[in-house]
């Protein structure tokens, strides 16, 4: 499926792997290739001020660092927010409980 910015946001869980492929490279480009949370660029680490946050992995799937960039959703909701760095989407669930 080819979606667009009118679509969004879109409920996470209804999406396929695929899906969530499409749509977190459609907010990338929507957000010119800047992190929705710390705001730095996608292609590069998220900031060291980010990555030195003390983080329990224990919260998290053990492949969650296998993917640099991240499809943020709002937990309550289900409903899609931005790209992210990794970093980024452990420090927002962790620390801002999104």
């Amino acid at each position: 499926m080819k979606y667009t910015e009118e679509d969004l946001p879109l409920d996470y869980h209804c999406l396929t792997w695929d899906e969530r492929r499409e749509v977190r490279k459609l907010y990338i480009n929507i957000q010119k290739n800047k992190c929705l949370f710390c705001g730095e660029d996608l292609d590069k680490d998220a900031p060291k001020e980010i990555i030195e946050k003390k983080i329990d992995w224990s919260l998290f799937p053990s492949n969650f660092l296998q993917y640099s960039i991240h499809l943020q959703h709002n937990h309550e909701t289900g409903k899609t927010e931005g790209a992210v760095h990794n970093y980024c989407n452990a420090v927002m669930w962790q620390y801002h409980k999104r």
